[in-house]
């Protein structure tokens, strides 16, 4: 899995940098991205252009701010990140910043399904993962 945890590094540093022509490198043709109910860009995107898009928009409500993995568990093709969320939005002039989770499926190398949990125990329950250090911490201050 180590190919598949690279990518997703690849992922998270170009979303940082906000580059989002290459955040596309590890998907496949027919990826499918979910965002739950209750976050900004909520919805099903399907397929490379449409969740471009959807990142694109939600990466461009920061003025500046890092989405940064903390830990990687993996349980067959499928991947939770746990991800902190640091970021000052474009018409404020405070921080967030929050603590959840994206969970994601691969096949041979490319990224098929992105999904986001915003509590961590939902992730490991959708990828049937225990993990015992698992803490759902209210929102986050930065360290």
């Amino acid at each position: 899995m180590s190919t598949e945890i690279e990518a997703l590094e690849r992922f998270f540093a170009a979303i940082n940098r906000n580059d989002m022509a290459a955040i596309t490198e590890d998907f496949d043709p027919e990826i499918v991205r979910v965002e739950p109910e209750g976050f900004p860009t909520a919805g099903t995107y399907r397929g490379i252009a449409e969740v471009q898009a959807n990142v694109t928009k939600g990466r461009g409500t920061w003025a500046e701010g890092t989405c940064d993995p903390e830990k990687f568990l993996v349980n067959g093709d499928k991947v939770v990140v746990y991800l902190h969320a640091w970021v000052r939005l474009k018409d404020s002039g405070e921080w967030i910043g929050g603590r959840f989770a994206d969970g994601f499926v691969f096949r041979d190398g490319k990224i098929t399904r992105y999904l986001t949990f915003a509590q961590r125990a939902e992730a490991l329950r959708w990828a049937d993962i225990d993990d015992p250090e698992a803490l759902e911490p209210a929102a986050a201050e930065k360290p």
